[in-house]
């Protein structure tokens, strides 16, 4: 049956789409769990500082959100390093004297630190002193900052080389280390990722917050979350926008190419334009049915608006990113972008007048804005991957030659397969934790031994 389906397909295509699709369910879950430890060691630590049982009520109910999150990236990126393996020989031969130290690093970092802590962190709430568990949450909350870290300076170095060299058997071998983590895009992709999992987790945040004050606005504890969540909103997305605006200068600078796919710029030209919407189309070398606004794209990406913006004319035919795919991502990662901010500063308006538990306008537009975070880093990664095309390491292997020498329908079969089992196991534990923040905050049990004075849960229930 598979040989039917698949006999004829491209199996370098079919590899790349069975890691796209792989990918794409595992980094929706640490761009949570990256934000939402530090949330819980916000949640904690302000419960040491002020004895406020609405934080430890609210420390509860999201732990155990984060324990079925973690477990369900730890287990989604196990099956990617495999593929480096099974249909990325090429490329793991060539890069793996630089790959598979810096991805070996977050091991004996990253993982050990969370492997050490996170136990402590679930289960020993009744087995350690309080500020025993605390240290074991930060510390579940640095590991996660730094797997980031790792990976990304990993992912940074397939978009900007540095510090290497070719060997005889021409693989690429580390000639300074410094160099090749802290390599020219690296600051500002992590700096823009750790962010991004920052605002995800806070919009989750906010909108389960908002679903219980839809339901009771005298909820202590979903006014608590909201809240913190809005506070992030007004704060982080404006910060956001500043850090990407230095990222996409530093693409400009090291990737043009991918930057000309993202604003749509078939031609280099002076005072370019920004395309707001449209269709690029790459026959042609246009975008059809432009919405533009003369001489933007030069004020933002060379803070002039009479400079030089370089267009995909001035590179071969052979070496662009597939156009339109970036083009509307980048929009739509950025038009979330946009919405988080507009909603950050209606919440500060709204919180200056006393209205931020009782508008349920902005309620209702918090919970719609609760997936969306995802859906932003999901394209966000597609403009980065995409964009990044014809190369798997940017100038110097192309994707067609870094994959291994693999059968069409084996690659299929096993694509089918990660399709029915992602959907089954994923979809299940997604199902799960929705049901979990649909629990009131309220009924979360705090053990006798965890539990606050009688006097201050009396004042928490007399408040509520």
């Amino acid at each position: 049956m598979f040989e039917s389906w698949f006999s004829q397909a491209d199996a370098v295509l079919l590899a790349r789409f069975q890691f796209a699709f792989t990918i794409a369910f595992h980094i929706i879950f640490p761009a949570f769990t990256i934000g939402l430890a530090s949330y819980l060691a916000v949640l904690e630590g302000l419960f040491l500082k002020t004895r406020n049982p609405v934080y430890q009520k609210l420390y509860r109910y999201w732990l155990k959100i984060f324990a079925v999150a973690f477990g369900m990236g730890v287990v989604s990126g196990i099956v990617m390093s495999y593929q480096f393996g099974t249909n990325w020989s090429v490329f793991s031969d060539k890069a793996g004297p630089v790959i598979g130290p810096l991805m070996g690093y977050e091991v004996l970092t990253a993982f050990f630190l969370e492997a050490g802590f996170l136990g402590v962190m679930l289960f020993g709430m009744n087995k350690v002193g309080e500020r025993l568990h605390y240290f074991a949450t930060l510390m579940v909350a640095v590991g996660t900052a730094i797997s980031a870290f790792w990976i990304l300076s990993v992912n940074s170095w397939m978009q900007t080389p540095a510090g290497f060299t070719m060997n005889e058997q021409g693989q690429y071998v580390v000639t300074s280390w410094l160099e090749a983590i802290f390599n020219p895009s690296f600051p500002y992709r992590l700096a823009h990722m750790l962010l991004a999992a920052y605002l995800t987790t806070a919009f989750v945040v906010g909108a389960v917050g908002a679903w219980h004050l839809l339901k009771d606005k005298s909820s202590q504890a979903a006014r608590k979350m909201f809240s913190m969540a809005m506070w992030m909103a007004l704060i982080v997305a404006p910060l956001q926008v500043f850090v990407g605006d230095l990222h996409g200068l530093n693409t400009q600078e090291h990737q043009p190419a991918k930057v000309a796919a993202m604003e749509g710029h078939f031609k280099s030209e002076a005072q370019a334009p920004l395309y707001l919407f449209g269709l690029p189309n790459e026959e042609t070398a246009e975008v059809d049915y432009a919405i533009k606004i003369p001489g933007l794209a030069s004020l933002i990406l060379k803070h002039d608006i009479d400079a030089t913006v370089t267009g995909l004319d001035a590179f071969p035919r052979d070496e662009w990113p597939p156009v339109p795919i970036v083009f509307w991502s980048f929009r739509i990662m950025v038009g979330i972008g946009v919405l988080m901010v507009l909603i950050g500063l209606w919440s500060g308006y709204l919180r200056l007048r006393n209205q931020l538990y009782e508008s349920r306008t902005i309620h209702r537009a918090a919970l719609l804005m609760g997936p969306l975070g995802f859906v932003a880093v999901i394209a966000g990664w597609i403009v980065t991957e995409v964009g990044r095309q014809p190369w798997v390491i940017y100038g110097l292997l192309r994707t067609s030659d870094a994959a291994s020498p693999i059968d069409a329908v084996g690659v299929g079969a096993s694509l089918i397969a990660f399709i029915v089992v992602y959907f089954l196991v994923f979809g299940a534990g997604t199902v799960y934790i929705i049901r979990k923040m649909a629990g009131r905050p309220e009924h979360t049990d705090i053990p006798e031994y965890a539990r606050v004075p009688m006097a201050a849960e009396r004042l928490y229930h007399e408040e509520d």
